[in-house]
């Protein structure tokens, strides 16, 4: 079981740098429920991605139903509900990518890492997913590595940008 992992299944809180920064959210919102997205992102950067645990932890935080917490994070693609690699691998595959390629780059990237999308390696160095779409149309297809995008990428490309990615270039 990797450290992340049973951390999570250890109780979950706030250290004080993220619990006076928590403090500090709430001043900008009407109601503690509005701060939802702020605090998830906190808390994604506090325990590394967001297990149930921490969907409790945040809605007993903003005195909300934990379902409605679930329903945020199962929604939107920028919160993680497994601990994540170092670099995470997104490849879009809506139908502008899917026409140019993205298929194929998906195959090639998935093959090179040894994972489905989906997936971490054991090192915990890359996670893999496939994306619906990440607003690039005009450059596709496009793969997203952290908050990087790399438009207009082939197989050859990805392998080469997986490359250098496992030897610290491009960090």
């Amino acid at each position: 079981m990797s450290d992340s992992v049973q951390a999570q299944q250890e109780e979950v809180s706030f250290g004080p740098e993220a619990r006076a920064e928590f403090e500090e959210i709430l001043t900008h919102y009407p109601t503690k429920r509005s701060a939802v997205m702020p605090v998830l992102w906190l808390a994604q950067r506090e325990f590394g991605w967001i297990s149930s645990q921490v969907e409790a932890y945040v809605a007993e935080l903003l005195e909300i139903p934990a379902p409605w917490v679930e329903s945020v994070v199962s929604f939107y693609t920028m919160f993680y509900r497994r601990p994540m690699g170092r670099h995470h691998v997104q490849v879009c595959t809506n139908l502008s990518c899917q026409l140019r390629g993205a298929d194929d780059v998906l195959g090639a990237v998935s093959h090179k890492l040894g994972i489905d999308p989906g997936h971490t390696t054991k090192d915990m160095e890359f996670s893999l997913d496939k994306v619906e779409c990440l607003g690039a149309c005009g450059g596709a297809p496009v793969v997203q590595v952290g908050d990087r995008y790399v438009e207009n990428i082939d197989v050859a490309k990805a392998t080469a940008l997986i490359e250098k990615l496992e030897h610290g270039e491009g960090d």
